[in-house]
């Protein structure tokens, strides 16, 4: 586990994405609005800004960051769209881009995305479209998106047949993680990020994760610990979507839990009130090395560790923990069906041989898959 350095000013962490001809750069530090604004103003002068936002964002948010722009001389469009992973529908990215469209954003404007992964993901896709490719910037509000949605480019919206079916890559021009904004989040919604944190130790990184368990709830109270958590896990992405932008290799590994969380969102039809991203991620984690340790990968220990350290942040390890159920074996590997991994039928999962091993595992047999969703149904939890 290293730590990105900080910037001359010693103010914030720069962590830089190597892509060729798109390289950009993610800023992490506390208290960045008015920062944010000035590095638009460098790399975009005469440009008109489209500041795409919820409506809880706004409330919180958008004022003091306008203020920022008007500082600067930039000409702001405010265009907020409804809070929830509801929005990310073909309804509203057809009134987005309109509303966009409406603000006369050409292609060497800005299109801001201030909030979480799902106005993120959202407008990304917009910008990703309109007049085939504007330039936006990514000002996540919400840990999960600090850490994981924000940075690769990754966009889209969801379908009645899935989550992220429909959608494009289209990288940034600048990511901005404030994470000062953290502190508006609910106590649910924090933790629901924090399984997009402790994935990047699972996945490779064991000395994080050991860090991860002692820190976790300094994490959560903010500081230090939090701008290097985020950092940590920002530098861990950016190296993965520099080798592989689109996919084709590693980036998978990024997935780790995700086969399983999207089905169990599939299966809650996207409602948060029952399931948020990041709980079912923290529930897909704790699977995905219960079912390695019942393939024969990992030792029933790491399986045991991962599952008690989610219980103790708080977060759901159990598909009895899904409000309402999870539906039965049958229903959610139907689900996993229409997942992006899916490569000709056949499923593909990230498993693990122990906590920082994880493996991307071409082909695994559906049967197989069904019969450990069946125990884990019938299961009262895992043993602790």
């Amino acid at each position: 586990m290293t730590i990105p350095a900080k910037d001359s000013s010693g103010a914030r962490i720069v962590v830089p994405v190597a892509l060729e001809g798109r390289a950009y750069d993610i800023h992490i530090g506390r208290h960045q609005l008015c920062e944010a604004a000035a590095l638009i103003a460098a790399f975009a002068p005469g440009a008109k800004v489209a500041l795409v936002t919820d409506e809880s964002v706004a409330a919180l948010h958008a004022p003091a960051f306008e203020a920022c722009l008007q500082q600067e001389g930039i000409t702001s469009t405010r265009i907020t769209v409804p809070p929830g992973e509801a929005t990310k529908s073909y309804a509203q990215f057809i009134a987005l881009c309109d509303a966009l469209l409406a603000a006369k954003i050409e292609r060497d404007d800005i299109v801001i995305a201030l909030g979480g992964g799902v106005v993120g993901d959202l407008t990304g896709f917009a910008a990703a479209v309109l007049r085939r490719g504007v330039r936006f910037v990514q000002m996540p509000t919400t840990l999960l998106a600090q850490v994981d949605s924000s940075v690769g480019g990754k966009t889209g919206i969801n379908s009645g047949h899935g989550k992220n079916l429909v959608g494009a890559f289209h990288q940034p021009a600048l990511v901005i993680a404030d994470t000062a904004l953290l502190d508006t989040l609910s106590e649910r919604e924090f933790k629901a990020g924090y399984a997009e944190v402790v994935k990047y130790g699972l996945i490779d990184d064991p000395g994080f994760f050991d860090w991860c368990e002692v820190n976790w709830s300094r994490i959560i109270a903010g500081g230090p610990e939090r701008d290097h958590a985020v950092a940590v896990a920002c530098k861990a992405k950016a190296a993965i979507v520099a080798r592989d932008e689109r996919e084709e290799g590693d980036r998978a590994l990024l997935n780790l839990g995700h086969t399983f969380a999207h089905a169990l969102e599939r299966l809650t039809k996207y409602d948060s009130d029952r399931l948020v991203h990041g709980e079912a991620v923290a529930i897909g984690l704790a699977l995905a090395f219960r079912f390695s340790q019942r393939m024969g990968l990992c030792s029933g220990q790491d399986a045991i560790r991962v599952s008690r350290h989610l219980d103790a942040v708080g977060l759901p390890s159990t598909l009895q923990q899904v409000p309402g159920g999870a539906g039965s074996a049958p229903e959610i590997v139907a689900a996993m069906g229409q997942d992006k991994k899916v490569r000709r039928g056949v499923l593909t999962f990230i498993l693990a041989r122990g906590i920082g091993k994880s493996f991307i595992a071409h082909g695994v047999a559906a049967e197989e898959v069904q019969a450990f969703i069946e125990t884990e149904l019938a299961a009262n939890g895992p043993a602790h």
